[in-house]
């Protein structure tokens, strides 16, 4: 991996920007970890906290613990739009010369922020960490999360790092190329690596959940990989391509064999089976290509529409005017 030539210098601010839904349980013991580790690093730091429209007390809780350390920063959504709009919006409004996204449950430790700091002080412009282990992980979302890398990568046009998390620390130079990207449903561990900075990855280990439960069903995980796999390739639109001619040529072989066996043999070719099987195929084979077909139309669609990735409803700290909407 390629290092940029002169290394960041001891000087300005590093945001860490984290986004919430229903941690009220989770973010006191999330900053008697973090700030501990902040406190002893030769940065300026500012600590950006996303609500992603809590029902619970997230918000109050954010807002009593900037009573008493000024440098938190909270932003609220008008509802929950979804994890990735969460960070894009840490993203846009962090204001560091470096930025660092964490999820706001313990499970990215922040004892490694030095780490990333020091990586980055390196000349690297993306440091990413990537999931060696997590604590208590079932049996099942670990096959799922080694199955969905080994799919994306098989389909996409670029890579993905496999169990890479959304924990990573940003230079700003990527945070403001990132900024200009307006597509809707963006897939962040996709794009980062499609713009082509240096990067480098540091390992870790994933904590248990500080409190409450994750908040990522498996229907949410499965419109992600959704998201990973329709945002960087086309290849399901071939796969669908190459099927249709397969079909096609089976529909031949067997034909060219039902009138050989009708004029040429005494053998009779079953009807109602072959039949009932060729139409369940046809049919299966058409729906999944019409679902392709309109998850590509989703997309163009919500980008003809424009509209913003998420809607702030108040913010403590930020000058929201500053910022140009998504």
């Amino acid at each position: 991996m390629k290092k940029t030539s002169a290394s960041r210098k001891l000087a300005g601010t590093v945001s860490v920007a984290i986004p919430v839904f229903n941690e009220e349980e989770s973010i006191s013991l999330l900053l008697d970890q973090l700030r501990p580790v902040i406190d002893k690093l030769p940065y300026e730091f500012e600590i950006l906290f996303v609500d992603d429209g809590s029902t619970d007390g997230t918000y109050r809780v954010i807002q009593d613990a900037r009573k008493k350390d000024p440098r938190i920063k909270v932003l609220s959504f008008s509802r929950n739009f979804g994890h990735q709009a969460a960070l894009i919006a840490g993203l846009q409004y962090a204001t560091g010369n470096a930025v660092i996204t964490m999820d706001g449950d313990l499970q990215h430790p922040p004892a490694l922020i030095p780490d990333l700091i020091d990586t980055w002080r390196e000349g690297f412009q993306i440091v990413y960490t990537i999931r060696e282990s997590t604590v208590k992980e079932s049996f099942f979302k670990r096959f799922t999360s080694r199955f969905f890398y080994r799919l994306i990568n098989a389909f996409s046009d670029t890579r993905v790092q496999p169990f890479a998390a959304d924990f990573r620390l940003l230079d700003r130079s990527v945070v403001d190329s990132l900024k200009t990207l307006k597509e809707r449903d963006q897939f962040l561990r996709g794009l980062i690596g499609w713009m082509g900075y240096n990067a480098a990855g540091i390992g870790f280990t994933a904590g248990e959940r500080a409190a409450g439960t994750s908040k990522y069903s498996t229907r949410k995980m499965i419109r992600l990989a959704l998201d990973g796999i329709l945002s960087f390739s086309a290849a399901p639109l071939h796969l669908v391509t190459y099927l249709g001619f397969a079909v096609s040529l089976m529909s031949f072989l067997y034909g060219a064999y039902s009138i050989y066996a009708f004029f040429f043999t005494n053998l009779t070719v079953s009807g109602w089976t072959s039949l009932l099987l060729a139409v369940l195929f046809l049919g299966g084979v058409q729906l999944i290509s019409i679902g392709f077909l309109g998850e590509y139309l989703i997309r163009i669609y919500n980008e003809t529409k424009a509209r913003p990735s998420f809607i702030i409803k108040e913010s403590s700290g930020i000058d929201t005017a500053k910022h140009s909407d998504r």
